[in-house]
């Protein structure tokens, strides 16, 4: 498996988890849906200079690879952001178990996830077991992390490969389709929704062209809308000695 940042030095509950989930991590192999850059799929773990900030797990498909950079900007200072980048859906073999795994590793204060773009091609999720599977995903990481604030966001939209300012006619309704079952399924779970397909919606401009990424503007603002999001969620953090307190924000 590769990781967003190999010169992470990994502590010992990480490198279990990473031999627990790899051999059940076989990939995407459809080649429209791709990592996404040189990082590839797996867990990114915050370079912690405050041990006294919060930690925020990310959970996200390759759109997360993109606003990954902003968030970590947009919350320096404020917490330190933890990410999973995947390829799973909520029909994926495995998916409770590595979750289990992640969360065991951190007591996480907010967990911002989202699983759509890879949940789209027919047969992947079951036929009138969207709802149920995304309830057990919540439930999944409530269980596993009782005490952190969640917060879903919907998938982004898909445009047509080369039309970057068409919506794909066959793809995107199923996108809208699966957001709008999974706001339900948040609406009676009392998680707030980051509405990630509203704010890009009208902003086609900024899609790349290959269907479903975005240029660096587009994945800036949807990472400082995830930013914002996650930062409402925040406690109040606790007076810490000065030696702790944060450095201001790196260039």
């Amino acid at each position: 498996m590769n990781f967003f940042n190999a010169k992470l030095c990994l502590p010992g509950w990480i490198a279990l988890l990473l031999a627990t989930i790899a051999p059940a991590q076989p990939g995407e192999k459809d080649s429209r849906l791709h990592a996404d850059g040189p990082r590839g799929w797996g867990v990114q773990l915050a370079k912690v200079e405050d041990p006294g900030l919060p930690h925020v797990l990310l959970i996200g498909d390759s759109i997360l690879s993109g606003y990954l950079a902003a968030v970590t900007r947009e919350l320096d200072g404020k917490a330190n952001v933890d990410a999973w980048g995947n390829p799973d859906h909520q029909a994926s073999v495995g998916l409770h178990q590595k979750l289990r795994d992640i969360l065991a590793g951190q007591k996480y204060e907010v967990i911002h996830f989202n699983m759509g773009l890879h949940g789209w091609p027919k047969g992947r999720i079951p036929d009138g077991q969207f709802i149920p599977l995304t309830r057990k995903l919540v439930g999944t990481l409530r269980t596993g992390a009782p005490n952190a604030r969640l917060i879903w966001a919907s998938s982004t939209p898909v445009t047509i490969k080369g039309q970057p300012s068409a919506l794909d006619p066959a793809i995107n309704p199923i996108i809208v389709n699966h957001n709008e079952m999974a706001a339900q399924v948040m609406g009676a779970a009392k998680v707030p929704v980051n509405d990630l397909y509203g704010l890009m919606a009208n902003k086609l401009d900024l899609a790349r062209g290959d269907q479903f990424h975005w240029k660096p503007e587009g994945s800036r603002m949807q990472g400082r809308a995830v930013a914002a999001g996650i930062t409402g969620q925040l406690k109040e953090p606790a007076s810490r000695p000065a030696s702790q307190v944060p450095r201001g924000r790196k260039s």
